[in-house]
C-alpha cells in the first residue's frame, strides 16, 4: 500500500504532467489550474519576477504567439514532497513550430518548482526558469543539453 507522500508525490507528478500536455494544447484555461492565484515566477524574460496567475498566463500566452505547435519536455524531474508543501528541479525544454513554419529544437533550460496543497490540490506557487551564465561574456548559454 502507497505511503501517504508516494501519493502526493504521484499527483504531483500528474500536475506536471498536466502543464506538459496544456503547453502542447495552448491551453490557457487548463494551465490556470496547476498555478496558485499568488504564484510567483521567475522566469527567463524580463522583468526579474512576474506576480500573478494573470501574469503567468501572460507569459504563456507569450509563448503561443510565436509557435504554430508547441512541445514541452521534461527531464530528471525529482521531487521532495512534505505535508502540505513540495519542491522538485527539472530540465525542460520548449520546442515546436514557429508560426512562419520554421522547425525549432529550443533550448534546455533549468527549472525550480514549489507546490503547495491547497484545498487538497497541489498546485504551483513559485517556478524559477533559468539558463547558466557564462560570466565573461556576460550572455546565456543556450547550447547545453542534459
Amino acid at each position: 500500500m502507497p505511503t501517504q507522500r508516494e501519493i502526493d508525490e504521484a499527483k504531483i507528478r500528474q500536475q506536471v504532467d498536466k502543464m506538459i500536455e496544456g503547453l502542447r494544447a495552448k491551453d490557457l484555461e487548463g494551465l490556470k489550474q496547476l498555478y496558485a492565484t499568488d504564484v510567483v515566477s521567475f522566469d527567463v524574460e524580463p522583468p526579474l519576477q512576474h506576480v500573478g496567475i494573470a501574469a503567468k498566463l501572460k507569459n504563456w500566452a507569450n509563448v503561443f504567439t510565436f509557435f504554430h505547435d508547441v512541445t514541452y519536455e521534461v527531464r530528471d524531474l525529482t521531487l521532495t514532497v512534505g505535508d502540505d508543501v513540495a519542491f522538485g528541479h527539472c530540465f525542460g525544454r520548449l520546442s515546436g513550430t514557429l508560426k512562419n513554419g520554421t522547425a525549432t529544437s529550443g533550448m534546455w533550460v533549468r527549472v525550480t518548482f514549489c507546490f503547495r496543497k491547497i484545498d487538497g490540490s497541489w498546485l504551483i506557487t513559485h517556478d524559477q526558469v533559468s539558463v547558466p551564465l557564462d560570466i565573461p561574456s556576460g550572455k546565456g548559454v543556450t547550447d547545453l543539453e542534459p
